[in-house]
């Protein structure tokens, strides 16, 4: 009987892919669940089983004392003596009992039954759990088993995983049976059992497609160095060459198209820009807004979102494109921007030639502004200070604020009538005239008549 029991064990564990070990260690731990009412509840007895033979035995702790007042827990020292010549007391030894097993009863053998159902459940998720959490960033092959609420559930050998609606590309229709490949995102622990979770909107699954597709880079003659995607409509990826003679984005394209053509195909028709990485942030940063034209990238460091106080920074770049560029570099929605700061990590702010003419012409108007209300008569350099202070940084700005409000600036005080004169007289030098003075003038109709 007890060589069928290893036979048993050694059989349930090939099939199910556990450690022999585990479902020994289940069965004592059924068999003293089951034995309690003949081995009492106490908490200090095991059972043990050999591995060879099969055979059970009892074990059970006892602390060595000078006086016994439970034998189930306790046991005299002359006694532990005589069993061990090296007790002492207040240590604890584990005696071999020579009861056997009783027969379990109906109740007792159910309890045996559900304590190695639940151990086995235990390793079996534990075995899944093992396997796939070190294939995390992964791409894995699984057949569609079910649809719940719009999430696709997929076999995966002897696991199940979840594809998200959130992680599928927009457009995508699975049904039962369908092959399907995507990226492992999480593998965690769950009440349930291991929870595997994928995604096929990540950028890691289109680096790792390019792994798979792509001989150079399997050989690392060719190396993904970032990847920006939304998931279905376009990405970025930045690729280098770790020899000169190699072409990476050549490598990538593949003889006429062939290479990129696939991986496209296997997103469903996302476009992609294959770009050369760059050690440069300026260099790089203009390569990732292709296809459009760059004039020029200043890179600068700012205060990161919600890190000014602890001093973070992150980088930025200014992007100043032609004219005609602009619509190209920004992108439906803003698309192409977005991706390549995804891309490169960086914040990055697009304007147009004409934009940053106009900017640079409004602060040099203003400059000069400035410059001309520091020399009006009257305006002294507490009184400028002031000025400033108050916000009236130019003549037009004093005109427009008035004599009292001019008359409440201590700086000011009684200079207020000479600085509002001279003020009004620089404006009036350069301000056009709008209105037709000519008595002769003919003002035409608001409405002019029609026409046949």
């Amino acid at each position: 009987m007890n060589r069928e029991l290893i036979m048993v064990i050694e059989q349930l564990g090939r099939e199910k892919g556990i450690d022999k070990e585990v479902l020994f260690e289940a069965l004592e731990t059924a068999l003293l669940s089951a034995s309690r009412k003949s081995l009492g509840p106490a908490d200090n007895v095991r059972i043990h089983i050999d591995r060879k033979t099969g055979d059970f035995r009892i074990y059970q702790r006892k602390q060595v004392v000078e006086d016994v007042t439970d034998p189930e827990t306790q046991i005299a020292l002359a006694d532990a003596k005589a069993l061990n010549p090296a007790a002492e007391l207040g240590v604890e030894l584990e005696l071999l009992q020579d009861r056997p097993l009783q027969d379990l009863g109906r109740i007792a053998a159910q309890t045996a039954k559900q304590v190695i159902l639940q151990k086995v459940r235990d390793a079996e998720r534990e075995g899944i759990y093992s396997e796939f959490v070190g294939k995390e960033g992964q791409i894995l092959r699984g057949v569609v088993h079910r649809i719940e609420k719009r999430n696709v559930i997929l076999e995966v050998g002897k696991a199940e995983a979840i594809l998200p609606e959130r992680e599928q590309i927009p457009g995508e229709r699975y049904n039962p049976g369908d092959r399907v490949r995507a990226y492992v995102l999480e593998v965690r622990r769950t009440a349930k059992g291991p929870q595997i979770s994928l995604s096929r909107t990540h950028p890691g699954y289109l680096a790792r497609l390019f792994e798979t597709e792509i001989p150079e880079i399997q050989e690392g003659i060719v190396v993904v160095k970032a990847t920006a995607r939304e998931g279905g409509e376009r990405a970025k990826v930045a690729v280098a060459s770790t020899k000169r003679d190699v072409d990476p984005i050549g490598a990538c394209v593949g003889l006429r198209g062939t290479r990129i053509q696939v991986i496209s195909r296997e997103l469903r028709g996302e476009k992609i820009d294959i770009i050369e990485w760059s050690n440069d942030p300026a260099s790089f940063v203009a390569r990732a807004l292709s296809p459009a034209k760059v004039s020029s990238v200043t890179i600068a460091e700012e205060p990161a979102e919600g890190g000014e106080a602890h001093g973070e920074t992150h980088m930025a770049a200014l992007v100043v494109v032609p004219d005609n560029q602009l619509s190209l570099a920004i992108g439906k929605k803003g698309q192409n921007a977005r991706l390549a700061a995804k891309l490169t990590g960086m914040r990055i702010d697009i304007k147009s030639e004409g934009e940053v003419e106009a900017e640079r012409a409004e602060a040099e108007h203003a400059e000069a502004a400035r410059a001309a209300l520091s020399t009006l008569p009257g305006v002294t350099p507490e009184a400028f200070q002031a000025l400033v202070e108050t916000g009236l940084v130019s003549p037009r700005a004093v005109v427009a604020a008035g004599r009292e409000r001019l008359a409440q600036l201590p700086a000011v005080g009684a200079a207020a009538d000479a600085i509002l004169a001279a003020a009004e007289a620089w404006v009036a030098e350069r301000e056009p005239k709008d209105t037709q003075e000519d008595d002769g003038a003919v003002a035409e109709p608001e409405h002019p008549p029609a026409t046949a």
